[in-house]
């Protein structure tokens, strides 16, 4: 389990689009009572996290950057413009708050990397070869039943 300053260490040192930018000022958190383990623990405690990013407002993405999160990530933001993910999946506020955040660094990384452009290749001569093959043995299998 990564500590709270792990997980931005974690964030920090990978070479990504991330470089550079605190996200945390502009994320907006609440708490409320979560489902699932936790005992008595479950009834009284606001453990769930939820994470609020204006995307519009942000002062750390460029326009092309909105408009890349937002066409990517449409079906997790709501009619208000906000990117709304939540973590339940701890016990205590503070892992799932650590969890929704590298949930949010995890998805704006991806969203805002380019996809490499596909290189296309032939067919080795081997793989066509073995493909006629398979295709003569199943034309013969095939030819069998009739007789």
């Amino acid at each position: 389990m990564k500590d709270r300053l792990g997980i931005m260490d974690y964030f920090c040192q990978m070479p990504t689009i991330m470089d550079d930018r605190d996200f945390i000022g502009e994320m907006h958190f609440s708490a409320s009572r979560s489902r699932g383990p936790g005992g008595q623990n479950v009834n009284k405690v606001s453990t769930k996290m939820e994470l609020r990013f204006h995307v519009a407002s942000s002062a750390l993405l460029s326009e092309e950057e909105k408009i890349l999160v937002e066409d990517k990530l449409a079906s997790r933001i709501n009619a208000a413009g906000e990117l709304v993910l939540v973590s339940q999946s701890e016990r205590s506020q503070l892992q799932n708050k650590d969890k929704v955040i590298e949930k949010f660094y995890a998805l704006l990384t991806r969203a805002l990397t380019p996809r490499k452009k596909r290189k296309p290749t032939r067919p080795s001569r081997a793989s066509k070869e073995e493909r006629l093959e398979v295709k003569r043995q199943q034309s013969e299998k095939k030819e069998r039943r009739k007789m």
